[in-house]
């Protein structure tokens, strides 16, 4: 992805140690590294849970990745020839996730599948005995959400979400520099997920591709004749699997967002949705914008997947003292008070704070935290601690995506929310909404 100009003097800037702020102190919890071997098994090995393998848990002496587990043995064994190669042995591989949950050496197993199978996924492993690493979103509907929270509580495990930003220093230090009223009272965040995604161009159904259990592939998902849109990576702008970018992407913004702003439920929920410049065979929107109603705070996120012009921040930077060039800046999050704003960023690039003089009053550098998200999670197996991006937090910024999505699925109307219910009061074709129908026999039970 190309760096505009400005960004790249930001860069440059940063690197000769000319960027200024205020660095406020970090709450963010330490962790300790342990001696303990922990054996974990993958589900998924498509581009983020290769990713995993490769870049963190391959990397780690006191990991032992016994299995990985894919529908599409050809990326099954591609995973599996990457883990010998990092790490000298060649994990088991199994198209049958139950078949790591039967293992009782395993300790935690990670999902990385499409959406549709997170439920199933966590919730079986938990009933295992198992501990969790679930990749965003927590779940395909709300009442899947909630099941898998009620089963990670039963069983006792540790479940935590794929929301890096969790564990940054720079969110902890965000949250406590707000709530030291330094801006003043909060009363508007603002999300943005506004990127330059490709087209989905219509495919015809074929065949299903040599090796792919599709069954499985589909799992809870409606049963329908194999299209490659509805395979790998463009799954995601596909109802029965997903839920487009707002849960790809705009999880993570949003999770950020509430997080910053200390809210959980809204009391209601507007969404305006529609694709204006991809017309294309996704069923998912290119255009959203969401409103949600706290007591006292309104947050938005605008949504776009055609704007060349706004840019995620590059890898390059997201590990140095540079802040992101904040009007091009594809994933921020305004944070706004009666006496100031705070704008921030998920990946790396940090936040600064600015006073109704326009006058900088505090910063903080960021890096990215996708190792202290994983060493989290390790250091809570052992500790039997929340972690940090807890299945909670997960289920309820999750929720947040999916309520603005049936707000625009039963024809971009407002919503009232009970957060006590997770329901939408007196309004039965939206409450249809929050749960789905399951394919026998991939069925998340009523009682988990």
């Amino acid at each position: 992805m190309q760096v505009s100009r400005s960004n790249r003097r930001d860069f440059l800037k940063a690197a000769a140690g000319v960027a200024v702020g205020a660095a406020v102190a970090s709450a963010a919890p330490t962790t300790s590294r342990s001696s303990r071997k922990f054996v974990i098994g993958m589900m998924g090995t498509g581009g983020r849970g290769t990713w995993l393998l490769t870049e963190e848990l391959g990397k780690r002496p006191e990991v032992e990745i016994a299995y990985v587990c894919d529908p599409d043995s050809g990326r099954m064994n591609q995973a599996a020839a990457v883990v010998e190669k990092l790490t000298g042995r060649r994990p088991k591989t199994v198209g049958d996730f139950r078949r790591i949950l039967d293992d009782k050496a395993v300790h935690a197993l990670f999902v990385a599948t499409p959406d549709h199978w997170h439920a199933l996924g966590a919730i079986t492993a938990c009933q295992a005995g198992k501990d969790v690493y679930l990749e965003k979103p927590a779940s395909h509907t709300p009442w899947e959400g909630r099941k898998i929270v009620e089963a990670a509580r039963k069983y006792g495990r540790v479940v935590q979400w794929g929301a890096q930003t969790r564990s940054a220093p720079e969110l902890h230090s965000a949250i406590e520099f707000l709530r030291s009223g330094k801006i003043g009272e909060i009363h508007f965040a603002r999300v943005l997920n506004m990127l330059d995604r490709p087209a989905v161009p219509p495919r015809p159904d074929g065949p299903v591709p040599e090796g792919v259990d599709y069954d499985m592939w589909l799992g809870p998902a409606p049963m329908r004749p194999f299209n490659p849109n509805h395979f790998h990576y463009t799954w995601h702008w596909f109802w029965d699997y997903s839920g487009g970018d707002i849960i790809n992407q705009g999880v993570h913004q949003i999770d950020a967002g509430r997080a910053l702003i200390g809210k959980d439920y809204p009391t209601a929920v507007s969404c305006v949705a529609h694709k204006l410049a991809r017309k294309d065979a996704q069923e998912t929107p290119d255009t959203q914008v969401v409103t949600w109603e706290f007591d006292d705070i309104m947050m938005t996120f605008d949504l776009t997947l055609w704007t060349p012009h706004m840019v995620k921040i590059p890898w390059a930077m997201r590990d140095t003292d540079a802040f992101p060039d904040w009007p091009f800046d594809a994933m921020k999050v305004e944070v706004h008070g009666t006496a100031g704003m705070m704008l921030f960023e998920i990946v790396g690039g940090g936040w600064q704070a600015w006073d109704p003089d326009h006058k900088e009053i505090a910063s903080c550098h960021g890096r990215h935290p996708h190792t202290p998200h994983i060493n989290n999670f390790f250091d809570c197996i052992e500790t039997r601690k929340r972690p940090n991006g807890d299945i909670e937090e997960g289920h309820r910024s999750t929720l947040l995506c999916q309520i603005a999505n049936i707000a625009h699925r039963v024809g971009n109307r407002r919503l009232e929310f009970d957060g006590k219910t997770e329901s939408f009061p007196n309004d039965p074709e939206a409450n249809k909404l929050l749960r789905r129908t399951y394919r026998e026999p991939w069925v998340v039970p009523e009682k988990v």
